[in-house]
């Protein structure tokens, strides 16, 4: 009965947090899940899955076959993207890959070159860019850094492509969501979704 009461306890509150993500009051899932722990008076808190599965059952609610076509229409625009980009090994990431785009979703592609230039030089000669920058992350004392670009659709679909050198091309990485490994598409695998399940979720179960 206690677990029954504790993770009924849990779900209530992935459900509060996957609203606070829905509606962009929480940034993500570490200020989400706080800050429904804080409304809520609670303490127990839900793992990024939970909370994740709650907010995928929301924007189904929320969207209804609008979602559906929202992502079919950015897999369509990032297939676009990735030939244009084919020279430098694009593979889609995020929620587009995964099926579970909402609104205000963007598209994240992750290309590869030691030449960062040609890469922006390539993506302005198409495409407007809003905003370039560098991001550093730390993980077990090493300290990495990548080149962010992130450009404007003409439909208003916002784009963020991050260049990393050919060295990560092959690397694993976990999802810190779904815990499973980030692989994404390259372009023949969309090519493939879109042609025979164009709304296809993957979400491991």
């Amino acid at each position: 009965m206690t677990f029954l009461i504790e993770k009924g306890r849990r779900l209530i509150i992935a459900q509060e947090a996957a609203k606070l993500l829905y509606y962009k009051i929480a940034r993500d899932y570490k200020q989400a899940k706080k800050k429904a722990c804080r409304d809520l008076n609670e303490r127990d808190f839900p793992s990024n899955l939970e909370v994740a599965t709650e907010l995928d059952k929301f924007a189904d609610e929320m969207e209804g076959k609008t979602r559906r076509m929202l992502n079919i229409h950015l897999r369509q625009e990032s297939l676009h993207i990735m030939e244009y980009l084919k020279e430098f090994n694009p593979r889609l990431i995020g929620g587009v890959w995964r099926g579970t785009a909402k609104k205000g979703s963007d598209i994240d592609i992750i290309v590869y070159s030691e030449n960062i230039e040609s890469v922006y030089k390539l993506i302005k000669r198409k495409y407007d860019i809003s905003k370039a920058e560098y991001s550093y992350k730390t993980t077990k004392g090493k300290t990495e850094k990548y080149y962010h670009v992130y450009i404007l659709l003409a439909s208003g679909d916002e784009v963020e492509i991050v260049v990393k050198d050919l060295m990560h091309m092959y690397e694993k990485r976990r999802c810190e969501i779904y815990r499973d490994y980030i692989t994404g598409f390259t372009i023949e695998q969309l090519r493939k979704i879109l042609d025979t399940d164009p709304t296809k979720k993957l979400i491991p179960k």
